[in-house]
């Protein structure tokens, strides 16, 4: 297994990548205060080099956002001239939630370089670039496509959950990838035992780098309220404490 990765690099200005097939170009920003994005070069080298990235990034690194767009300021993408960017999520609501947060900071309208598809919807063109779906959606698509060729790069998030679907996507994922060298695989979790993945995924004798984003913290303020609050001589609690404490 390779050490951790998680050395800072400059930060550098926002990239516009340009359609491969028609004059539209798109901005792409990343947001500073994340702490994925300071180490989207060494993200970007790691993937250059590798066919499989493991990124262990602790919860609010902006890890499920950010990553889709370090694969587009790559090079990766239907927009770049190559395929989709699939990126998996357990359940539908994160698929589509995310789906609408990546094309706002693109700022495309959903659907257009940015779409889902999960049960019973699909809000993806012809020229998307970046394909947020379930993981059930993907271990379906491998009946009809079996060597994925719909993509170029595959990003499967919140890998640590290890249900039956993540589960078969990984084995598959790993028997695909000598046959497709063309084909970036990216791995991420917040709570993710990194050496097994790693060993899992090595390729010609090289274990896949894993690099660790933190988390931000932010301030928790603590209160408290008396464990017996004032009552009425009826038994009926204060209406004025009460609301006083649901307006909190």
């Amino acid at each position: 297994m390779q050490e951790p990765i998680n050395q800072q690099k400059p930060k550098a200005s926002p990239a516009t990548v340009p359609a491969s097939n028609t004059s539209r170009r798109l901005e792409i920003r990343f947001p500073e205060e994340l702490p994925v994005s300071g180490q989207r070069q060494i993200i970007k080298d790691a993937l250059s080099s590798h066919q499989v990235v493991i990124v262990c990034g602790e919860t609010g690194s902006g890890k499920t956002t950010q990553l889709p767009k370090i694969c587009l300021d790559l090079g990766r993408g239907t927009i770049n001239g190559g395929r989709l960017i699939g990126h998996t999520q357990p359940r539908r609501i994160a698929a589509t939630a995310t789906a609408k947060r990546i094309a706002q900071e693109l700022g495309t309208p959903i659907g257009q370089d940015v779409g889902y598809q999960v049960r019973f919807a699909d809000k993806t063109s012809q020229g998307a670039s970046i394909k947020l779906m379930t993981d059930g959606i993907l271990l379906a698509e491998t009946q009809r496509d079996p060597q994925l060729r719909a993509y170029d790069t595959l990003i499967i998030d919140e890998a640590h959950e290890r249900s039956l679907n993540i589960d078969f996507l990984l084995g598959y994922l790993r028997q695909l990838l000598p046959k497709r060298p063309d084909l970036k695989l990216i791995i991420t979790s917040a709570t993710i035992d990194a050496k097994r993945f790693s060993d899992h995924f090595s390729l010609n004798g090289k274990s896949a780098p894993v690099i660790e984003v933190s988390g931000r913290l932010f301030p928790v303020e603590q209160r408290y309220e008396p464990l017996e609050p004032d009552t009425k001589p009826d038994g009926k609690k204060s209406l004025k404490k009460l609301k006083r404490f649901q307006m909190q």
